[in-house]
C-alpha cells in the first residue's frame, strides 16, 4: 500500500493574543501593570492533512477557525508549537496581503506574485491570464489606491489561482465580486477539486463542504474536539438546528 504523503501537519499549536482594554496610566506604567486581558484562540491542536485531501473546519463564531488557518498559511505565527507545510499554500483569507497601494495593478501582479513564491517567469507565463480572470478592464496601469474593494479582490484572487498552488484555503469570504465573477471564481476553485490539490476550507455555506469536504474538524473554544468522516458535519447541523 503506497504510503500518505504529508501536506500539512501541526504540533501542539497555541495561539495566544493579549488584549489591552484602556491604556496604562504613568504609574502602571512605572511599576509594570496595566489593566489587560489574555485570549487563547487555539489551544493545544494537533493535527495531520495529507496531500489531497479536501478538509473542512467547522465550528461556532469565534472558535478559532480563521485563526487556525491564518496559522498554516503563516499569516500568524503560533505562541508555541511547530507547524510544518510542505508545498505552496496559496490562501484566500486576506486577498490583499502583499498589495502596495502606490503601485499600479500590472506592478501588483507581479508583487503579490514573489510575495505568494511564484517565480517572475511564472508570472509572466500567466500574467495575461491574470489580467483577464481579474477583468478590471484600463486600471490595470492604474494605482491600486484608485481601486474599489472589489476590484483589489478580484485582482487579489486572481493572482493567488493562477499560483498553482499544493495547498489552497479558503474562507467565508472566498465569493467576491459581481454575480459573473463569483460563477467563474467558484468554477476555478472546483477545478482545483478535479485536479486533487490539497484544500482547507472554513465555511458556513454547510452544503458546499457536505459536497466537496471528505474529512471535517470540528472546533470549539480554541481546541480541535474531533476529526473524521462527513457524519461529524451532519451532527453539527442537526445540533444546530
Amino acid at each position: 500500500m503506497k504510503k500518505k504523503q504529508i501536506a500539512i501537519e501541526l504540533k501542539n499549536i497555541t495561539k495566544r493574543y493579549v488584549l489591552h482594554h484602556e491604556k496604562p496610566t504613568f504609574s502602571e506604567q512605572m511599576i509594570r501593570r496595566s489593566k489587560k486581558e489574555e485570549f487563547v484562540a487555539l489551544d493545544d491542536v494537533s493535527l495531520t492533512i495529507y496531500k489531497g485531501e479536501s478538509v473542512g473546519i467547522i465550528g461556532p463564531n469565534g472558535a478559532g477557525k480563521t485563526t487556525l488557518l491564518k496559522v498554516i498559511a503563516g499569516i500568524a505565527t503560533p505562541t508555541s508549537g511547530t507547524v510544518s507545510v510542505y508545498g505552496r499554500v496559496v490562501s484566500l483569507i486576506d486577498l490583499e496581503a502583499g498589495f502596495n497601494p502606490e503601485l499600479t495593478g500590472e506592478e501588483n501582479i507581479y508583487l503579490n506574485g514573489l510575495v505568494i513564491g511564484m517565480r517572475r517567469k511564472e508570472i509572466e507565463k500567466v500574467f495575461k491570464k491574470i489580467v483577464a480572470f481579474a477583468d478590471i478592464g484600463n486600471f490595470i496601469d492604474a494605482p491600486l489606491y484608485t481601486y474599489s474593494q472589489g476590484m483589489k479582490l478580484r485582482l487579489g484572487f486572481s493572482v493567488a489561482v493562477h499560483a498553482n498552488p499544493d495547498i489552497l484555503i479558503l474562507d467565508e469570504g472566498m465569493a467576491v465580486g459581481d454575480e459573473e465573477f463569483r460563477g467563474k471564481s467558484g468554477e476555478r476553485i472546483r477545478q482545483f477539486f478535479k485536479e486533487g490539490k490539497t484544500v482547507l476550507m472554513v465555511s458556513h455555506w454547510l452544503e458546499f463542504l457536505e459536497k466537496y469536504a471528505k474529512r471535517i474538524a470540528l472546533v470549539e473554544g480554541g481546541k480541535l474536539i474531533e476529526v473524521g468522516g462527513l457524519v461529524i458535519l451532519k451532527e453539527y447541523v442537526r445540533e444546530k438546528n
